[in-house]
């Protein structure tokens, strides 16, 4: 075990403990295992860290030989986004999937399998559940990963999401707090607005945060969203009125406050990462999360320096310093308590594909003749934002090729011009399944399936999006997700009939 580096001071260790930075490949660089000696509490693992359950191990194990009590973080939802099976597709359908069931109890038992694989692999601090109320249909980052647009329906499942991934013994960071759910923008790309005033605030966006607060939620994430009802001059991760005054004074909050990435172009293309990251602290957060696109020490060694210099200069208070990062190694210390008790109950490895196939919703819009025969299964991408990234495989072409032989796929994209026409002639006659995701939001998407059940009215349509558009197909299968399970289920349903 590395020994705490001499010399190493209180504001420099408390600078540290604040940071939750990344890094690249698949062990550990020498400098985050020296920082983890200086002082560094947490670690953010991404996609890029994870070739296997059984290296996620060694690589968590090998971190603990540094820090026992560290706190190892990861971005799994499930569904949509997930960077345990980022190669393959998660075994677990997302938010919408288990909203669109609205069993509490099965939400709770899925949350807690995926609590008892991060524990097993040795990470202890989940970045979700996404409590966000999807109350615009355009939004561009949230959709599937909200549990739905109702804010009852999110409240209660965010409850039991929360309970069940914490009773594996993993932290819940509840999220986009003050909520992401009601905007047009991604926040990875520039600076969203929710014009909403302050009373539909309190009862649509806060309902599912107060519920998870109510749950035990041991940390929350701030949004980098500007909530002109809250504070109209700084975006919530920036401001003390929304995560100060209202998360920890009107709400009564009193767990750890974690920024969303301070890469994402909301705070980096308006503040930069170091000047954001004091910003955030003094306005109430206590986890800087950095690291989704920045992998290097020298990351770590500049925000470290500005916030031991906002300190000294007095732009920072450096009890505000010390109080952050004492929450931070009190949640590490409840983990690392957390892991020495195991989980009750057996685990359910089944359990998402059970709940992928609860959530199918199908919908024949006319009459059906069964799918017996190889089909074409066109496949119509949409940019993935970059909280799904582009490396995880979704749809159902896979699936159908294992249940009928001589299935082919074909993708396509809003490059691909009349992509409907494409389509009828790569499937020479045969069935086609068509595959979208987020219809309602793609016009190119539209247009396709105008032009193929005006030719093929059999065709038998797969959302595996939000399913905001009117039914149509033969039939039309809902999945509210695309997770590798919510594909398994579509293929069932498309042969099933």
């Amino acid at each position: 075990m590395t020994t705490f580096t001499t010399g190493t001071d209180t504001l420099t260790r408390d600078a540290l403990a604040v940071l939750q930075p990344g890094f690249a490949g698949t062990t550990a660089p020498d400098w985050l295992l020296r920082r983890l000696g200086e002082g560094l509490t947490s670690v953010g693992l991404f996609g890029r860290n994870i070739a296997s359950s059984g290296q996620l191990a060694a690589l968590t194990e090998r971190l603990r030989a540094e820090r026992p009590d560290v706190l190892v973080a990861i971005d799994e939802e499930g569904g949509d986004v997930t960077r345990l099976e980022v190669r393959t597709g998660s075994s677990f359908p997302g938010n919408h999937a288990l909203g669109a069931v609205d069993d509490t109890d099965l939400t709770r038992a899925v949350a807690a399998e995926l609590g008892r694989r991060l524990a097993a692999c040795g990470v202890n601090f989940n970045w979700a559940p996404s409590a966000d109320v999807n109350s615009n249909p355009d939004n561009p980052v949230i959709g599937v990963r909200s549990f739905g647009a109702d804010p009852g329906l999110a409240a209660r499942h965010t409850a039991a999401y929360v309970a069940g991934l914490q009773s594996a013994g993993v932290a819940a960071c509840t999220k986009h707090f003050p909520g992401h759910g009601d905007t047009a923008v991604d926040s990875h790309l520039a600076l969203p607005r929710i014009d909403a005033d302050a009373a539909v605030l309190a009862e649509r966006e806060l309902a599912p945060f107060r519920a998870a607060i109510a749950a035990g939620s041991r940390a929350v994430m701030s949004a980098h969203i500007l909530v002109p009802a809250l504070d109209p001059d700084r975006p919530a991760t920036l401001s003390r009125r929304t995560l100060t005054d209202l998360l920890r004074g009107e709400l009564g909050y009193d767990g750890l406050i974690v920024t969303d990435g301070m890469e994402m172009q909301a705070i980096a293309g308006r503040y930069g990462i170091e000047r954001g990251s004091v910003l955030a602290l003094a306005a109430g957060a206590d986890a800087i999360c950095v690291g989704g696109g920045l992998t290097d020490e020298e990351t770590v060694r500049r925000l470290c320096d500005t916030l031991v210099e906002a300190v000294r200069s007095g732009e920072l208070p450096e009890e505000r310093l010390a109080d952050a990062a004492e929450r931070g190694r009190a949640l590490a210390r409840w983990a690392a308590e957390a892991r020495r008790s195991p989980s009750p109950g057996d685990p359910e490895p089944e359990i998402g594909l059970t709940a992928a196939r609860r959530a199918v919703t199908v919908t024949r819009t006319g009459p059906t003749a069964p799918v017996t025969a190889p089909v074409y299964a066109a496949t119509f991408s949409p940019e993935a934002n970059i909280a799904v990234g582009d490396e995880t495989p979704w749809g159902v072409g896979a699936e159908l090729e294992r249940l009928l032989p001589g299935t082919t796929t074909g993708f396509f994209t809003d490059a691909d011009a009349d992509a409907g026409a494409r389509v009828l002639e790569a499937a020479a006659g045969r069935r086609v399944v068509a595959v979208v995701r987020d219809e309602h939001r793609h016009p190119w998407m539209r247009t396709a399936l105008d032009t193929l059940l005006a030719a093929a009215p059999d065709t038998v349509v797969v959302e595996m999006g939000v399913p905001q558009s009117a039914p149509r197909g033969t039939p039309h299968i809902a999945t509210h997700g695309a997770a590798r399970v919510c594909g398994v289920a579509a293929a069932e349903a498309v042969v099933a009939g």
